[in-house]
C-alpha cells in the first residue's frame, strides 16, 4: 500500500508515510476515518490532537507575555477586543496551512519554491530564517527573566534549558516529542488558577472583550496603535504557517482526518485566547492603582507586580508559566526553521528519524537553539532591543507570508478539490489588506518616532481607498471574465497532490506579478530601514 501512495502523491519522505503515532493514541494507515460512536470519535481526536494545539500555544510565548502584559499594565483590559477580532484570522490562516499539509504532503517552503520559483522562494525562506533566529533569542530572554525571578543562576539556567530543548527533539520518536510538547501546553493552563487568585474584574473584562475601545483618545492613538500592531504581530506570526504545515505532514495526517485536525486547531485557539486574556487581566488587576501603571518594563517586572498584589507564591507561579511558555515557543520556532531548511535543501527532515537518519535536520535544530543561548549569555547584548526588533520585523514581514498562502490555496493543481472558496478568498484578501496597512504604520512609526495621530489616520485612509479600488477591480474583472466551471469537490477525502515534477508551474498574470513585486519591494525597503533604525538605536545614536 505504501508503494501505491508514493507513486501517486508528492509526499517527499517515506518517514511521512505510515501509521499516525500521536501523543494519546495510534491510527493505523488502513483506518479510513469512518469511526462511529462518540467513544471511537474521541479516540480518533485524541490521536490527532497536536499540530493545532502546539502551534497555537507556542504562540503565547515570551514575547506574547510581554506584549499582553504591557497592554494590561498600561491600558487595563481596554484592548481585549483585539483578541476576539484575531480569532477568525488565526483560524483562516492555520486552516489553510493544515489543508495544504494534509493534501499535498509537501512543506510550505518547498511549495513556494516549486510553484513560484527560486526568486520568490529565496526571499520567503531568508525572511523566515532571520526572523525565527531572532524570535528564538527572545524565547531565551524569557527563560532568563523567569529563572532570574526564581533566583536561579543565569548561565546554568540557559544551558540547562537549551539542553532540554535539544534533547527533547533528539529522541528519534515523534510520539515522545509530541508528549513532551503537549505536557508543556497543559502547563500553560497554569495561568487559569493565577487568574482566579489575582481575581480581575470579570464584568469589565467581558465588556472590553466584545466592545472595541481606544484608550487615551486621539492624543495616544499612535502609542495605542503600535501596541495593537504588537498584539497582531505576536499572535499571528509567519513561523506558524511553516510549522503547522510541516508538522501535519510529519504526523502523517491525511485529508480523511481533516475535521479532527480542525477541531484540534479550535482547541488551540481557545487556549491561546484564554491565556492571552488571562495575562492581560492579571496585569490589569496587579497594577491598578499603583505607581506601576503605564511603566511597563518586562515580564519579570510583571511577576514582581503580581507578587506585590497577591503574594510571593503567585509571582512564582507566573514566572513558572513564563518559563513554560518560553520553552514551548523555543520548541516550535526552532522546529519550524529546521523543517523549512530541510524542505529547501532536500534534507531528510522528520521527528520519526533518529539523528543518524536526518543529520542535517537535527544539526539545524540544535544549532539554532545553541546560537540563541550563546547570544543571550553574551555580556552587554541588547536584549531589550532584540525583543522590540522581533515584534517590529514580524509585523513588517507578515503580509508577504499571507499573500503566498492565499495564492497556494487557490492553485488547483496543488489542492484540487480542496482549493479555497470565494468567501475564504474574500476574507483572506481583506486580512492581507489590513496587515499591509499595519505594516506601513509600523514602519512609519519606527522611522519617525514622533508620528502624529493624524498621520496614522491618513495612512489608514489611503490604504482603505486603495483596498476598495483593488476590490472593485477584482470584482469587475470576475464579472467580465469567462465563467469557470465550479470546483468538483466529490471524493476529496482521498485526493492528494500528484508528484511536484508532474505539475506545470502556474503562469502569473501581469497584474498579479506587478502587485507582488510592489509588495516585495516595499517590504524589502521597509525591512532594511527598520534594521538600520534598530542598529542606530542600539549604538545609541
Amino acid at each position: 500500500m505504501t508503494t501505491t501512495i508514493e507513486t501517486r502523491t508528492a509526499v517527499l519522505d517515506d518517514a511521512h508515510l505510515g501509521d499516525i503515532h500521536g501523543a494519546f493514541g495510534t491510527i493505523r494507515l488502513d483506518d479510513h476515518g469512518e469511526r462511529r460512536g462518540m467513544s471511537a470519535k474521541l479516540k480518533t481526536l485524541l490521536a490527532i490532537v497536536g499540530p493545532g494545539l502546539i502551534v497555537m500555544v507556542g504562540d503565547n510565548d515570551a514575547g506574547a507575555f510581554a506584549t499582553y502584559g504591557q497592554a494590561g499594565q498600561n491600558y487595563g483590559t481596554h484592548l481585549l477586543w483585539t483578541l476576539l477580532l484575531l480569532v477568525p484570522v488565526l483560524y483562516i490562516n492555520q486552516e489553510m496551512v493544515l489543508r495544504l499539509g494534509a493534501v499535498t504532503g509537501v512543506g510550505h517552503a518547498r511549495l513556494i519554491l516549486e510553484r513560484f520559483g527560486k526568486f520568490w522562494g529565496a526571499f520567503s525562506v531568508i525572511d523566515l530564517f532571520l526572523l525565527n533566529a531572532l524570535t528564538l533569542v527572545t524565547e531565551f530572554i524569557g527563560i532568563t527573566l523567569a529563572t532570574g525571578y526564581l533566583g536561579l543562576p543565569k548561565v546554568a539556567s540557559v544551558v540547562l534549558a537549551a539542553a532540554i530543548i535539544i534533547a527533547s527533539g533528539f529522541t528519534g520518536s515523534f510520539r515522545r516529542f509530541e508528549r513532551i510538547a503537549i505536557a508543556l501546553c497543559i502547563g500553560s493552563l497554569l495561568l487559569v488558577p493565577i487568574y482566579f487568585i489575582v481575581h480581575p474584574a470579570a464584568s469589565q473584562m467581558a465588556h472590553d472583550f466584545v466592545i472595541p475601545n481606544m484608550p487615551g483618545g486621539s492624543g495616544q492613538l499612535s502609542t495605542v496603535m503600535l501596541l495593537i500592531i504588537g498584539i497582531v504581530g505576536t499572535t499571528v506570526a509567519p513561523w506558524q504557517l511553516f510549522f503547522q504545515q510541516s508538522y501535519v505532514i510529519d504526523k502523517r495526517i491525511t485529508p480523511r482526518f481533516m475535521k479532527y485536525e480542525k477541531a484540534d486547531l479550535w482547541i488551540g485557539i481557545l487556549i491561546v485566547v484564554v491565556g492571552a486574556a488571562a495575562v492581560m487581566g492579571i496585569s490589569t488587576a496587579a497594577f491598578a492603582g499603583t505607581r506601576g501603571v503605564g511603566n511597563f518594563s518586562d515580564a519579570a517586572g510583571l511577576a514582581h507586580g503580581i507578587a506585590a498584589h497577591s503574594g510571593k507564591l503567585v509571582g512564582v507561579l507566573f514566572a513558572v508559566a513564563l518559563l513554560d511558555a518560553s520553552i514551548i515557543g523555543a520548541f516550535a520556532v526552532s522546529l519550524s526553521t529546521a523543517y523549512a531548511i530541510g524542505d529547501v535543501f532536500g534534507l531528510k527532515h522528520s521527528l520519526h528519524r533518529g539523528v543518524g537518519g536526518a543529520k542535517g535536520f537535527y544539526a539545524v535544530y540544535a544549532g539554532l537553539v545553541g546560537l540563541a543561548a550563546v547570544i543571550v549569555l553574551i555580556p552587554g547584548s541588547p536584549l531589550g532591543l532584540l525583543t522590540e526588533g522581533v515584534q517590529t520585523l514580524a509585523g513588517v514581514l507578515l503580509p508577504s507570508a499571507s499573500v503566498f498562502l492565499l495564492l497556494l490555496c487557490n492553485d488547483k493543481q496543488v489542492l484540487g478539490p480542496w482549493v479555497n472558496g470565494p468567501r475564504t478568498n474574500a476574507f483572506t484578501a481583506a486580512v492581507v489588506g489590513v496587515l499591509v496597512t499595519l505594516s506601513i504604520i509600523l514602519t512609519a512609526s519606527v522611522l519617525f518616532p514622533d508620528i502624529t495621530a493624524g498621520a496614522i489616520l491618513d495612512i489608514m485612509a489611503t490604504c482603505g481607498v486603495a483596498g476598495v479600488l483593488a476590490a472593485g477591480y477584482s470584482f469587475t474583472r470576475r464579472r467580465t471574465a469567462t465563467k469557470e466551471d465550479p470546483v468538483d469537490r466529490t471524493g476529496r477525502d482521498d485526493w492528494r497532490m500528484p508528484p511536484l515534477e508532474t505539475l506545470t508551474r502556474p503562469v502569473m498574470a501581469t497584474g498579479r506579478k506587478i502587485g507582488m513585486s510592489a509588495l516585495r519591494g516595499y517590504l524589502f525597503v521597509a525591512l532594511v530601514l527598520v534594521v538600520i533604525k534598530l542598529v542606530q538605536v542600539g549604538l545609541g545614536h
